[in-house]
């Protein structure tokens, strides 16, 4: 136990996964909280009471799990979104189950309780004690009162017992990684959409790739599969996390996760272009799609060569702008500085055919990949500071959101230097993040020099020594700001550039 006091008898403890779920709060705004000592544990678990000390205001509506109901009852339970936010009625029913079996044990409970509390009071009467009827009569009219009178509702007791049956919540071994399973979201989706990293390859159920152990808990086959488990897997319990979806409220997975750039295969994929959209007049965004069944595996922060052989041989490499989370739509900014100031002379053929137009919706483009070691360091939980010149937010883009994803980082920021006042061609996602989380900081920053000014911005933070830094940029720039940096006493390896 790890808490000044421990919970009563009658509240519920909840992991701190399961409580910031409930709450609608990051787990380390919670943790905070924790390590404040303003919020007990007890051997890691919370209490719902100690919740709605914290948080007296808290109710369903804030926390985003009225949205969905709202939503299911607005949509008169249409399919599609019956699919995304209700589990399907055989996990449903299987839940709801559960959830029986857990309130006739409380009530098991309560009984032995009862028969404890009767077996001392028949012990009492046989002792030559003093006033033994007195002490009867107490625990008589204090089980009476108990037992009689229905428990004091505990709002977060009951959402959370909502929640349980909406979505399930998996621990992942060895790693001690933890996400939920939302409706009837398969494992590999609901994992990816958390930000962590199994080993898949087709996503379809045929290669086998991202097979996992259930150690703990229920699983339902929901999609079809043609990988053939020999009869040792079946035995031991191996699922395929692309075909099947959590049953039970808890769930708990063994299986393999990428822990560094070199766990990932190198891979080619054939994709279409899905859109290309202009943010500016030096900016286009350019938006690939991959087949269900080959989809780009990748760790946020890395980057891919993209090829195409329509109209000439071209290809370019670029930095990955969107979230592993979703592997399927892979971003891209291209720059008109690629070709203008043959910056990066191998993209420039390939980024000046996006901005001349040559590239179109449903047209192939190969994917190579994915590149590069500048992804975030797997173990660290020390503040994050991300920084970039111009296309340098494409990578960093990446980082930020897989890190919102683990929800692991006490802290971010993001500095963005531009030399042009449209220079941040997605300034509204900066201030989006800013805006919906508390412990998010988002600084523009124009100058004639954003190399120059990012640096004094970055040198000017406190405690910048004790926070993982992530330079991302124009090779010249960054270069000269990563020496700064250095002689300003940040640890060499809390410092991570891309030079592009």
């Amino acid at each position: 136990m790890d808490g000044s006091r421990y919970p009563s008898f009658m509240t519920q403890l909840l992991t701190v996964s399961r409580a910031a779920h409930l709450i609608g709060v990051s787990r380390t705004s919670l943790q905070q909280r924790i390590r404040d000592g303003e919020l007990p544990s007890f051997d890691g678990l919370v209490s719902t009471e100690d919740l709605l000390r914290v948080w007296p205001d808290v109710s369903l509506e804030d926390t985003g799990a009225f949205e969905k109901i709202v939503a299911i009852r607005d949509d008169a339970f249409a399919k599609r979104l019956r699919e995304r936010v209700l589990p399907s009625q055989e996990v449903l029913a299987q839940r709801l189950f559960v959830q029986g079996q857990e309130l006739a044990e409380l009530r098991r409970h309560l009984t032995r309780y009862h028969s404890l509390i009767d077996s001392v009071r028949g012990q009492l009467d046989r002792e030559p004690l003093p006033t033994p009827a007195d002490i009867g009569r107490l625990i008589d009219d204090g089980l009476a009162e108990v037992l009689a009178s229905p428990a004091p509702a505990n709002r977060l007791a009951a959402m959370d017992a909502m929640l349980r049956v909406m979505s399930a919540h998996v621990t992942v071994k060895p790693s001690g990684n933890e996400f939920f399973v939302d409706g009837s979201e398969t494992l590999l989706k609901a994992s990816l959409r958390a930000g962590l990293s199994p080993n898949y390859g087709c996503g379809n159920g045929n290669c086998g790739l991202c097979k996992a152990r259930v150690v703990d808990g229920e699983v339902q086959q929901i999609a079809n599969s043609d990988y053939a488990f020999s009869a040792v897997e079946k035995a031991q319990g191996f699922v395929l996390m692309c075909s099947c979806t959590a049953v039970s409220s808890e769930l708990t997975l063994e299986l393999l996760e990428a822990g560094a750039p070199d766990d990932i295969p190198e891979q080619r994929v054939l994709t279409k272009v899905r859109s290309v959209q202009r943010f500016n007049e030096e900016v286009i965004r350019l938006h690939l799609q991959t087949p269900r069944t080959n989809r780009l595996r990748f760790l946020a922060g890395q980057r891919a060569t993209l090829g195409t052989s329509s109209g000439g041989d071209t290809h370019g490499e670029y930095s990955i702008a969107s979230c592993p989370c979703d592997d399927r739509n892979l971003l891209f900014h291209i720059s008109r500085s690629d070709f203008i100031d043959q910056r990066r002379s191998a993209s420039a053929d390939f980024s000046q055919r996006v901005f001349e137009g040559s590239l179109k919706a449903g047209d192939d483009v190969s994917v190579w990949g994915p590149w590069g070691d500048f992804v975030l360091e797997k173990e660290s939980t020390r503040p994050l500071v991300f920084a970039a010149i111009d296309t340098g937010f494409a990578p960093i883009n990446s980082l930020i959101e897989h890190a919102i994803a683990i929800d692991v980082v006490e802290s971010m920021s993001l500095l963005w230097a531009t030399e042009t006042a449209n220079g941040h061609y997605l300034a509204n996602q900066g201030r989006a993040w800013a805006g919906a989380l508390d412990s998010f900081e988002f600084v523009p920053l124009q100058s004639d020099d954003a190399g120059a000014a990012l640096a004094t911005a970055l040198l000017a933070r406190p405690n910048l020594a004790g926070a993982d830094v992530y330079l991302a940029g124009p090779a010249d720039a960054v270069l000269k700001i990563a020496i700064k940096l250095g002689a300003a006493g940040l640890p060499e390896a809390q410092l991570h550039v891309a030079a592009l």
